[in-house]
């Protein structure tokens, strides 16, 4: 191995030690309930135990978000679905090749939540990131985490970390720099109604890619 070679190998293992230390401090920011900004496969988000009132009313106050509007949840693995509810629909079962992505899914929501985080539904919506660094984040914390985008309610969602600082300054308390995200459209929204796939919000998955999902998988 050349001299320049070993350079970038031990500038990478420290990058990559550099990244686990903040991974592992922000997941501490978690569990003392506190607030963290985390890069995600669209816009940065606002992430918090969900299972914390405390912290969920917090974030509420620091968006300015009407308490109507209930919060998105990112998870490490289909498993903690189990953490957030006790219902999978069947119709959902083929929309998880999306997964990792942009496609969240709306489930009936577990008491253990906080009433803010449903928005009053009683239903929570959950996806897995795409976004390298927000699935090793969710996985060192080992819960599932809001990822409500990171603004001011009404303002623009914020693609840098400069951006999260330049919103919120020191009323949040740690940000995860996974340098500038992709913008443009937020995840998609689906739920089930009366037995069928309904559209919520449109988004970076066109609804018509979705309905061939489940249309490619009944027609099996």
């Amino acid at each position: 191995m050349t001299s320049v070679k070993r350079e970038e190998a031990a500038e990478a293992e420290l990058c990559n030690c550099n990244l686990a230390d903040e991974i592992k401090q922000g997941g501490e920011v978690i569990r003392q309930g506190g607030i963290v900004a985390i890069p995600t496969e669209t816009y940065y988000g606002l992430a918090v135990n969900p299972f914390d009132r405390e912290a969920v009313s917090r974030l509420f106050s620091l968006k300015k978000r009407s308490t109507a509007k209930p919060l998105l949840t990112l998870i490490a693995d289909k498993a903690d679905l189990s953490k957030l509810t006790s219902e999978i629909p069947s119709l959902y079962f083929p929309l998880f090749d999306f997964w990792p992505g942009p496609l969240t899914l709306i489930f009936k929501a577990s008491k253990a939540l906080s009433p803010l985080v449903t928005g009053q539904t009683g239903t929570v919506g959950a996806r897995i990131s795409s976004h390298p660094l927000a699935q090793k984040f969710v996985s060192a914390v080992g819960i599932p985490i809001t990822a409500t985008s990171a603004n001011i309610s009404g303002e623009p969602a914020a693609v840098t970390a400069n951006e999260v600082y330049h919103a919120f300054g020191s009323k949040i308390d740690f940000v995860l720099n996974g340098g500038k995200t992709p913008g443009g459209k937020g995840s998609t929204l689906i739920g089930v109604r009366q037995g069928h796939l309904v559209l919520v919000r449109e988004g970076v998955i066109p609804f018509k890619e979705v309905l061939e999902k489940l249309g490619q998988s009944q027609n099996r």
